[in-house]
Formats: C-alpha cells, structure tokens, sequence
C-alpha cells in the first residue's frame, strides 16, 4: 500500500507499477472530518502502509474506484478494521455473514467507535446526509 485517503480507501502499487485506487468492500468509516476520523485514517495506514497486499476484486464504484477486499499476509484488513472497531458493515453490501458477527463481537467490547460518547457516534452514511 501506498496511501490512505480515508479509513476505508486506500491505494494499492499493482505489479506493472500502476497505482490502484481501492474501496475496502462491505464497511464504512467515518470521514475525515468526523470526530475519530483520523484515527480510522491512522487504523488502515497501521495495517496496511508500505506492506504488501494482495486483493480479491469485487467491482468498481460510481467514483472508478476498485472495491475489493484486501489482505496484507493473512490479514484480512476490511475484517480487521470492524474487529478493531473503527468500522461498520454495510448491510446493503455485506456478502459475509462473518463481517456481521465481527461487529456485534466488536461492539460489545466499548472500544473504539463504541467508546465515543453516544452524540458523536454518528455512522458516516448517517452524517454525509447531514453534510
């Protein structure tokens, strides 16, 4: 990985040296300029930056981007993130029952996105409508 443009976008080097911007598939975190933004932002970059990674391609999005899942050694970073706590599955997308017990798992532990006071736990999708 390259960079991160938010918690759940990322751009990948391809073999012929070809930079590929990803959507992490099936989760959602907050923009940047949520509270906690930054450090969904710093989760990814922690999982991801300057390791190799390899991605399993699932579509392309109405911005071009890659939507994939990705993994970095045997980690899958997109479950990762929800196990982590610092993002949400997105039922409408959501293939992998897997990813749904990782969140309620994860939501039980109060860390994280669980951890910040009730008005500032607003999902992204819930405060992209507001914006």
């Amino acid at each position: 990985m390259v960079a991160t443009a938010d918690g759940d976008t990322l751009t990948l080097l391809a073999p012929e040296k070809r930079q590929v911007k990803v959507r992490l598939a099936a989760i959602d975190t907050l923009e940047r300029r949520q509270p906690y933004g930054t450090r969904t932002r710093q989760a990814l970059a922690d999982l991801a930056f300057q390791r190799e990674a390899r991605m399993e391609v699932q579509d392309t999005d109405r911005y071009g981007r890659t939507v994939g899942r990705v993994w970095v050694g045997r980690t899958n970073i997109n479950a990762e993130l929800v196990r982590q706590e610092v993002a949400w599955v997105c039922r409408q997308y959501a293939h992998d029952p897997a990813l749904l017990v990782l969140e309620q798992a994860a939501g039980d532990g109060r860390r994280g996105l669980r951890a910040l006071p009730k008005a500032r736990r607003i999902p992204p999708w819930e405060w992209r409508r507001h914006k």
